[in-house]
């Protein structure tokens, strides 16, 4: 599959609609936020490996996730788990600033580094435990989560704005579900958007 394709495969299937985030896909080379091992498989509809077990999502997943989130060009983010950097690339196209953690040392790097390479400044890469958030830089509008889950950590809607968007995947059983929380006073008012499968969070609140 090519970049094209995908879009294509979204439009006609209105599994995302929104312009501005095509653009924003479209303006992010993937092929540079994975390993050289992959480069032929950059726009292919699944996960890819990266460094230390984890993985870079499937762009579907990438962009439902994104989709949900809302944003505005004012927005301040909060990613938890950057992984290569590719999602907070294209978020960073949308919003003020991303701030993405990483508790993988390695992977902090790798990311930190495909996103100096892509010449993106919006965006800062902290190696950190995000499950516990990342209190110095908030509160956030918007949160998304890029792993799975037990439950949304209680720190993370701490530092969620009011009415601000939090989505994540949140574990089941089998595969997790991905939650879009909208914050009301101290609780999210959540919504599920269908099944996905990521690999689980680490750190004080994951697995």
């Amino acid at each position: 599959m090519g970049k094209e394709e995908l879009v294509k495969y979204w439009t006609d299937n209105k599994i995302i609609t929104d312009k501005k985030l095509i653009k924003a896909f479209k303006a992010i080379p993937r092929e540079e936020f994975i390993l050289g091992e992959s480069l032929n498989e950059a726009y292919g509809d699944y996960p890819l490996p990266i460094l230390k077990g984890q993985t870079i999502s499937q762009p579907t997943t990438v962009m439902i996730m994104i989709n949900a989130l809302d944003l505005k060009k004012t927005d301040r983010v909060l990613e938890v788990g950057a992984g290569s950097g590719y999602c907070a690339a294209i978020i960073s196209k949308m919003a003020k600033f991303v701030y993405t953690t990483e508790i993988i040392p390695e992977l902090a790097d790798f990311a930190s580094n495909n996103i100096k390479k892509a010449g993106i400044k919006n965006i800062e890469v902290i190696n950190y435990d995000g499950s516990q958030g990342y209190e110095k830089k908030a509160p956030y509008d918007k949160i998304i989560v890029t792993a799975a889950c037990p439950k949304i950590p209680p720190p993370l809607i701490e530092q969620l704005k009011q009415n601000g968007i939090i989505v994540a995947p949140v574990a089941y059983f089998l595969g997790q579900t991905m939650i879009k929380g909208v914050k009301k006073g101290k609780e999210l008012k959540t919504e599920s958007l269908g099944s996905f499968v990521f690999v689980p969070l680490k750190g004080k609140y994951g697995y």
